[in-house]
């Protein structure tokens, strides 16, 4: 009997791969959405010493849609981008017999959904931490210049961005999630 990591992997069910891709996603992401606002909003906090103005701008108005909430949705968003995902990789999972579990087609599924997770969760990750700074850079300039809010937006929206190619990577990757056929 071998004893090499991939006689191991092989032999683990594909489905606790899948599992595990499933939870990171969501986990990973939340955790990158959290982080950003944990970022984000003590800026806020620390910058309204300063400027108060910007605490109704970056807190109240969230519902009217103002400007200065952006930094705390584009966060959010980060949190929603591995739900959706989650979303898709569990309507990926099939049954299949005992006798296929362990099938190379199994395998590949199992592990393209592993992957899949990983990639978004992390994307995700370091998406959430990226928009947290910015926002956290744009609520300190927002309070020594309300001009400049604008212009560093822009910048936060290209961070932003990185959390959506993880999604658009993860889906293709879980594309490649095909089950044997039921015999």
């Amino acid at each position: 009997m071998s004893t090499s990591w991939g006689s191991a992997l092989t032999h683990i069910s594909p489905y606790t791969f899948a599992a595990i891709g499933i939870a990171v996603s969501i986990g990973v992401s939340v955790l990158g959405a959290a982080w950003g606002i944990f970022i984000t909003g003590s800026s806020l906090i620390g910058a309204a010493i300063k400027a108060p103005r910007i605490t109704s701008k970056n807190l109240i108005r969230e519902i009217a849609t103002s400007l200065k909430a952006i930094c705390v949705i584009f966060c959010e968003a980060v949190a929603i981008y591995g739900v959706i995902v989650a979303i898709i990789l569990q309507t990926k999972l099939e049954s299949v017999p005992t006798s296929q579990m362990y099938a190379a087609e199994s395998l590949r599924a199992g592990y393209a959904i592993f992957a899949s997770g990983l990639i978004v969760g992390f994307a995700n990750l370091v998406c959430g931490v990226c928009v947290g700074i910015i926002g956290s850079s744009c609520a300190l300039s927002d309070a020594q210049n309300s001009s400049l809010f604008v212009k560093i937006l822009v910048i936060e929206i290209f961070g932003s961005a990185l959390g959506l190619f993880g999604v658009i990577v993860g889906i293709i990757m879980s594309s490649q999630a095909t089950w044997p056929a039921k015999a």
